[in-house]
């Protein structure tokens, strides 16, 4: 007999249908699998009149297996091939945007896209093409951009 009045089984059940319900309003990615678990030993428990300790044993093995094959399968599919991909400033470096106020070692801003970032480095004035080196915090580093040499080939 349980400690609430129901059968162990049901409240394995009961308990591991609550963990995958806290997954869905909150994803942690784990609960899914403690809550798998749980259910899993209520049906076997139901099923086969388990006592205590068969209940606790037949939980942990598992859970267990359900974080191993989660692992299994999510292993590869967690990581990104792009290193910036959460660095929106540092997604920022070698792109060409346009200085809205001087830039100089000190201060400045520069736009970029529908956004106004601040600047340093330069020195470039207002209206002028640079180019982002780096960032410093949520400062830009940049460097104005100079114009290709003309190939004129009229003179030659």
């Amino acid at each position: 007999m349980s400690i609430i009045g129901l059968d162990p089984g049901w409240t394995w059940l009961i308990g591991g249908i609550l963990l995958l319900i806290a997954e869905v309003i909150a994803p942690g990615f784990f609960l899914i699998f403690v809550g798998a678990a749980a259910v899993a030993t209520g049906l076997f428990t139901i099923l086969f009149g388990l006592g205590t300790a068969p209940q606790l044993v037949l939980f942990v093995i598992y859970a267990l297996l359900a974080i191993a094959a989660g692992r299994r399968f999510y292993a590869g599919r967690r990581d990104s091939s792009d290193p910036l991909l959460n660095n929106r400033a540092g997604r920022l470096i070698g792109k060409s945007v346009t200085a809205v106020t001087d830039v100089d070692e000190h201060s400045g801003r520069v736009r970029v896209g529908d956004s106004e970032w601040s600047a340093r480095g330069g020195p470039a004035e207002a209206g002028d093409r640079v180019r982002i080196t780096g960032v410093d915090g949520n400062c830009l580093t940049v460097e104005t951009e100079r114009p290709l040499p003309s190939t004129d080939r009229s003179q030659s």
